[in-house]
């Protein structure tokens, strides 16, 4: 896979989806490779405060990948305020709340990203008898979180107050890091070539997370009744 260079992000720009506008149909071979490559060029301009979102106009699969992608963003750099060892308790309180509405919104564009893709395959495959383990919006999602990884541990890397033993051993995970992404993007690509072929089911995993929701977690709920019940 071929990534632009550091601190050079190709640019982009978008329109918000419609909910009722049909998915663009946007070309499946190398569909992988280009969300990985977005998600990298997007890792690189948030981090530098002058740059906007890189959105493409009308693209709803890059509509709902920069915006999965900005919630494993967010994630990142807000737990990082909770394990300041200085972080006083409001703050980490704070912070708790915060990851989970965020965790809560990176799953549901994982959802959604399913859900474009259910669109698109479902009926190509009704009757396949394969399908896998993890969905297309998964694997979108674990090249996001190795997006920010390459990202930080490349800092470490060059990072010139470490001394060099640390720079040699962050620059080696870069390398395993790389090599990983480079592996998911190809079986997420095949993943979608089985669908596109029909090979494969497409299949949506919902998650369910009971955490934020006031009807299912008893310790929301029972707070709110006031019996202070907090057994599942």
């Amino acid at each position: 896979m071929r990534f632009p260079p550091t601190r050079q992000p190709q640019r982009f720009t978008s329109v918000t989806m419609h909910p009722d506008t049909p998915p663009p149909q946007r070309p499946i071979d190398q569909l992988a490779d280009d969300v990985a490559a977005l998600q990298h060029q997007q890792t690189i301009a948030w981090h530098e405060a002058d740059k906007p979102t890189i959105k493409h106009p009308g693209d709803a699969l890059y509509e709902l990948a920069i915006e999965q992608h900005r919630r494993n963003f967010d994630l990142w750099h807000v737990e990082d305020q909770a394990r300041a060892p200085d972080a006083p308790d409001a703050v980490i309180a704070d912070v708790k709340r915060r990851i989970d509405g965020l965790n809560q919104q990176r799953n549901d564009y994982i959802e959604r990203i399913d859900d474009y893709f259910y669109q698109r395959f479902s009926l190509l495959a009704a009757g396949a008898e394969a399908w896998n383990t993890e969905t297309p919006g998964a694997a979108v999602d674990r090249l996001s979180i190795l997006s920010l990884k390459i990202f930080h541990m490349r800092e470490e890397a060059e990072r010139s107050s470490a001394d060099a033993g640390h720079r040699a051993r962050c620059a080696e995970k870069v390398a395993v890091l790389e090599q990983q992404r480079q592996d998911l993007t190809v079986a997420l690509q095949q993943l979608l070539d089985d669908l596109a072929a029909g090979k494969k089911q497409m299949k949506r995993y919902r998650q369910f997370k009971m955490y934020n929701d006031p009807e299912l977690n008893p310790a929301i709920y029972g707070a709110r009744a006031g019996d202070g019940e907090t057994t599942r």
